[in-house]
């Protein structure tokens, strides 16, 4: 039977990969690992920054900005590891049954046997209503494995409280660092693919310039 992944990773949006674990991927597949993406939307609501017109155009867009990251992360091309795409809708995620979502978390679970999967905290990190959804929905999938099945499941973490005060109720900080120093070249040109999302990009480095060099993680006990 051929080995499961080291890591898979389930997000919603195109660049929700690169800015909290692009080094650790980087990291394990230099390592030899297989590692794997889903993709719950196509990113087509948005912000455009003038350089698309319509929804079609921008989901088009962001699949091109996030193939070419894969390219740079090394995802793309890796014997055995994955990226899939689905097209749930961008920012309505929540008005979705949560059995659909769960069950395309499930049945990646199953078929990839990551060891590791990664995804956002109850807080969704910034409130997106997206990122919550999908930790619901990832987090009700996993507690749906027998518990001998389940693969380890972390949650993105940063050392900083949210700003708003309900997010920081269900703020989890970090138990998990992993200095990706080495990858920062390739981390920044990785996440410069994105340009449609370069208002993010701004927003993250200012507000967490120290997990550029150092990813952390929040490991939920089993």
């Amino acid at each position: 039977m051929t080995e499961g992944l080291k890591l898979l990773l389930i997000v919603p949006h195109p660049d929700d990969e690169v800015y909290g674990a692009a080094g650790t991927l980087m990291d394990l597949l230099a390592e030899g690992h297989r590692c794997g993406l889903v993709t719950l939307t196509r990113g087509e609501a948005g912000r455009t920054l003038g350089l698309a017109e319509n929804p079609e155009e921008l989901a088009r867009m962001r699949g091109a900005e996030l193939r070419a990251c894969l390219d740079v992360i090394g995802l793309t091309g890796h014997p055995g590891s994955v990226h899939e795409q689905h097209a749930f809708p961008d920012k309505f995620l929540r008005e979705q049954p949560l059995e659909a979502l769960a069950e395309v978390a499930r049945e990646a679970m199953v078929r990839l046997r990551p060891q590791t999967v990664l995804t956002f905290p109850p807080n969704g990190s910034n409130g997106h209503p997206d990122h919550v959804t999908t930790h619901h929905a990832v987090r009700a999938a996993w507690e749906s494995l027998p518990p001998q099945e389940r693969p380890r499941l972390w949650y993105y973490a940063s050392d900083t409280p949210p700003e708003r005060e309900d997010l920081r109720a269900e703020w989890l900080p970090p138990t998990l660092r992993r200095d990706v120093t080495r990858h920062v070249t390739r981390k920044l040109q990785a996440i410069a693919c994105h340009r449609t999302q370069a208002l993010s990009t701004v927003d993250f480095i200012r507000k967490f310039p120290e997990r550029v060099t150092e990813e952390t993680f929040y490991e939920v006990e089993a």
